[in-house]
């Protein structure tokens, strides 16, 4: 058995015919099961209802969800089950992130608080012409 905890990351796509309240709970459903088989959920990125670029099952909209979460590679199986079960996910996707992505994601995130961290310097503009000069026979006012 595999007992390195690695970093997943998973995306599904639920029934966008669902209400709010059902897509909420279809995704808790996939955090309990993470949690239920020993990982830990590091994110929940909701990308919300979009347009499927072929039909599923009949369906042309779908509510796209990805979780990061850490685990063992014994947890991708039961999570993978549980997503062939629950008939209103359309389509699932499992991977294991990478050395490289999580040190271009951290060098990312750092530069981005480095920029955000230098005071903001305001932006030269330059002088410009007046479009229409005035003339000695157009008043003044």
């Amino acid at each position: 058995m595999d007992t390195a905890k690695r970093l997943y990351e998973t995306t599904f796509i639920v029934n966008a015919s669902l209400d709010d309240p059902q897509v909420e709970a279809v995704i808790t459903r996939v955090q309990e099961t993470i949690t239920k088989n020993g990982g830990t959920v590091v994110a929940v990125n909701k990308w919300g209802r979009k347009r499927l670029s072929y039909p599923i099952n009949k369906k042309t909209n779908g509510f796209y969800a990805n979780l990061e979460f850490e685990g063992t590679g014994s947890l991708v199986g039961p999570l993978v089950r549980a997503f062939q079960l629950d008939e209103m996910i359309l389509r699932h996707l499992t991977i294991v992130l990478d050395r490289r992505a999580l040190k271009a994601r951290a060098a990312a995130a750092a530069s981005a608080a480095a920029a955000a961290a230098l005071p903001e310097e305001p932006a030269a503009v330059p002088a410009r012409e007046p479009l229409f000069k005035e003339t000695e026979d157009q008043p003044k006012s």
